[in-house]
């Protein structure tokens, strides 16, 4: 099988790399420019499965509208290739209760409506392809990855801090791969370890200081992405939706 990794030089491809089991050819945007159709066709040429890991995050000068162009034009060339999009979870919103792909979507940032637009545009295109609402991944996240000292986290009032979905790097690999063996994927998948873990928990596992501070009005307590259709086609342990395992997971990576 011949997976072709794209935009593989961002913060999630290179979390990914060095975790990944089996070959793949792993591209930046000095290997292949997305935007050259004859470039990306030669990339792509023989491939079973492309993951897609170009976009614009936050932050980023270029506009957010660019994730549903790099998608289109990813599509446009794969010749038949199952391609795999990085969505997100963010386009739940707010949405409370089990989030279930076949369920409401309430985008609150433009980040986010570019996602749900990209997954629409991909829904209908011809080519065959997978977004993928990817759930926070350890290391690339707001909260291990981005610690640093004196950090804030905010409290509810039960004490606890806010849950997410959540997955380790070297779980995330694994999942990528197993859906490359697998035919009649959906058009959506989340991703992430089957249970929400509190953030509070992961800094903890980690030994990593924290300061908690009064949640406010905008504080999304939970967010939980319902895995069941997921599972259906790769397998979890139990320590993989645990915060010690989580950040067992993501550790391990930083010594490889």
């Amino acid at each position: 099988m011949r997976i072709v990794m794209l935009g593989a030089g961002g913060k999630l491809g290179r979390l990914l790399k060095p975790r990944w089991q089996g070959d793949a050819l792993w591209t930046t945007r000095a290997d292949v420019d997305i935007a050259d159709p004859d470039a990306l066709a030669g990339a792509l040429e023989g491939a079973n499965a492309i993951f897609c890991l170009a976009g614009v995050t936050h932050g980023s000068d270029a506009p957010m509208e660019l994730n549903t162009t790099l998608a289109r034009q990813t599509l446009d060339a794969a010749g038949g290739a199952h391609v795999f999009l990085f969505s997100s979870a963010a386009i739940y919103g707010a949405l409370q209760g089990a989030l279930i792909e076949s369920g409401p979507t309430s985008p609150l940032s433009h980040y986010a409506s570019t996602k749900l637009d990209m997954e629409r545009m991909a829904a209908a295109h011809p080519n065959p392809s997978t977004s993928l609402r990817l759930g926070n991944v350890a290391g690339a996240d707001a909260i291990l990855g981005g610690w640093k000292p004196g950090f804030q986290l905010d409290q509810l009032d039960d004490g606890t801090t806010p849950a997410r979905s959540y997955i380790g790097p070297g779980k995330l690999a694994e999942v990528l791969n197993a859906l490359t063996r697998h035919d009649s994927l959906p058009k959506v998948l989340n991703i992430a370890a089957p249970r929400a873990v509190h953030m509070g928990d992961l800094l903890d596992a980690a030994a990593l200081e924290w300061t908690p501070r009064p949640a406010t009005d905008r504080t999304i307590a939970r967010v939980y992405l319902d895995t069941s259709s997921l599972e259906q086609f790769t397998s979890f342990s139990e320590s993989d939706s645990t915060a010690a395992g989580i950040v067992a997971d993501w550790t391990e990576g930083a010594r490889t």
